[in-house]
């Protein structure tokens, strides 16, 4: 065994993790098959003759007509798009992350997804035919589909609401930069994903050109969406983080997708204002804009303040390092301070897999200090660490993917999932009637396959409650990164 590989079995005995438990075989493909299955369980509006997920209904016929401020417009048609998490509202800001974690998900690793290419294809143009909806009327981006605050005082079906479906939107008057760019991020991302493996061309095209504009809009008119739409948007995804990240976000894809000069430009002019090295998930862009860049440019002087940021981000994440700023459970999960903590598990593992890439490229280990050199294999390690944690290596030996596995979550915190389908239950169940499936402790009735909860405490223990929504909800943004470190370790099983 070598000198790393002994390392890295010592930090896993310091931390908990038995050789039984790194031992564990996995069924990534079942995996990946089920992670993007998830995405048709989240859908809104009318479904296609192909959807699986077939307890699930259309929903949402309405959405855009109407607006929290209706000077502008009649009607707006917003249907389509994802439900984010276990409500019905569409929060076009992390739907937007979610998407464009979903396209570099393909780009990066569609080579190794097999037949399941063409379902995140799929998953990627579900949300980009919303957005360009969304982004349709000159001057105006809609940010928000459906009143959350009526939305989370009910525990209804998306086929039953009655809660306002209110649309509300970001303008020259009330900009929101985060949002704007967020959404140009995922039309550029999503359209190399369809230009890579897709043959519809035009399609792909349609949606850099709507990209270039909608960044031009997020640019120009600066500002945050908390401002104007703060009691709405607010606490639910609120922007912790300020706009430049997104923004630079944003001009890193485009900058990806055309090649052009003045995104290069526009990045170095702004990357001063990007300074959370150690942040990425839907708030904070940042690690990923190291990340993202130091690949595009491999072996380029240019790129030496973002691989710079990059290694600080990875000294930060692994266990071993004197620099490490996140928590491990005994079991080896990664831990920060927030809800939803799989997400964090999963978006640094895919941002891991991704720089290991770029260190092959680069022919590079990183220096953490104290002896800690940090190669491609370490990266890939510790991905696949947390990983086989999400489906069953741990200390509960629970997969926390529903559908995966013997043992998983049975009564997550999600409306659709909670309550009887449509087919067996046709009758309309109201804003209240809800309530004794929520309060029941019988298992939901519908399997919302693929869907990746929340996660455990930090003590490795998880109560399978609906009323636990910190821990027992799933969200897309959990789900869309996870796509792609699937998809590597399918084809890397070892």
């Amino acid at each position: 065994m070598g000198l790393e590989k002994s390392f890295v079995m010592v930090v896993c005995i310091l931390l908990g993790i038995s050789e039984r438990s790194m031992g564990w075989k996995h069924n990534y493909g079942e995996a990946l098959s089920k992670s993007i299955l998830f995405f048709e369980g989240q859908r809104s509006g009318k479904l296609p003759p192909t959807q699986r997920m077939t307890w699930r209904k259309d929903s949402a016929f309405d959405d855009g007509f109407q607006l929290y401020d209706d000077r502008f417009f009649d009607k707006v048609d917003l249907v389509g798009g994802y439900y984010d998490a276990g409500d019905n509202v569409k929060f076009n800001f992390p739907m937007a992350f979610s998407t464009t974690m979903l396209a570099w998900s393909v780009i990066e690793f569609g080579k190794f997804m097999g037949p399941e290419l063409n379902n995140a294809l799929d998953a990627i143009g579900w949300a980009t035919d919303y957005f360009l909806k969304a982004t349709n009327t000159p001057g105006f981006v809609f940010a928000q589909v459906g009143d959350p605050h009526g939305d989370h005082n009910c525990w209804e079906r998306p086929e039953d609401m009655d809660t306002p479906r209110t649309a509300f939107f970001v303008s020259a008057e009330n900009p929101g930069s985060e949002v704007s760019a967020e959404i140009a991020a995922a039309l550029a991302a999503s359209s190399i994903a369809l230009r890579k493996f897709s043959r519809n061309i035009a399609y792909s095209e349609r949606l850099l050109h709507r990209a270039k504009t909608v960044f031009e809009f997020a640019d120009k008119y600066r500002g945050s969406y908390n401002d104007s739409l703060g009691p709405y948007v607010c606490p639910f995804y609120c922007n912790y983080g300020g706009y430049q990240d997104e923004l630079v976000w944003g001009a890193a894809w485009l900058l990806k997708a055309t090649k052009l000069p003045y995104y290069w430009n526009y990045i170095k002019q702004n990357i001063h204002n990007v300074k959370n090295f150690g942040e990425f998930g839907w708030d904070s862009k940042d690690a990923g804009i190291n990340v993202l860049v130091s690949k595009l440019l491999v072996n380029n002087p240019a790129a030496k303040p973002f691989t710079l940021n990059a290694d600080k981000f990875v000294c930060a994440v692994l266990p071993e390092s004197p620099l490490v700023s996140v928590k491990y459970s005994r079991g080896g999960l990664l831990f920060k301070t927030s809800g939803s903590n799989m997400q964090h598990a999963t978006a640094y593992s895919f941002l891991f897999l991704v720089y290991a890439g770029y260190l092959n490229k680069a022919n590079k280990k990183i220096d953490c200090g104290g002896g800690v050199l940090a190669s491609s294999w370490r990266l890939k390690n510790l991905a696949r660490r947390q990983v086989d944690y999400i489906l069953g290596s741990n200390p509960l030996g629970m997969s926390y993917m529903v559908g995966y596995g013997q043992k998983f979550p049975k009564r997550i915190h999600h409306r659709a999932s909670s309550l009887p389908s449509i087919d067996q239950h046709p009758s309309k169940i109201d804003c209240k009637g809800g309530s004794t499936y929520y309060e029941t402790q019988n298992p939901n009735p519908n399997l919302l396959l693929g869907a990746v909860v929340g996660g455990p405490n930090i003590n490795d223990e998880y109560v399978d409650s609906r009323a636990d929504f910190v821990h027992s909800e799933p969200t897309t943004y959990i789900n869309a990164p996870l796509v792609g470190v699937l998809a590597y370790f399918k084809s890397h099983p070892s």
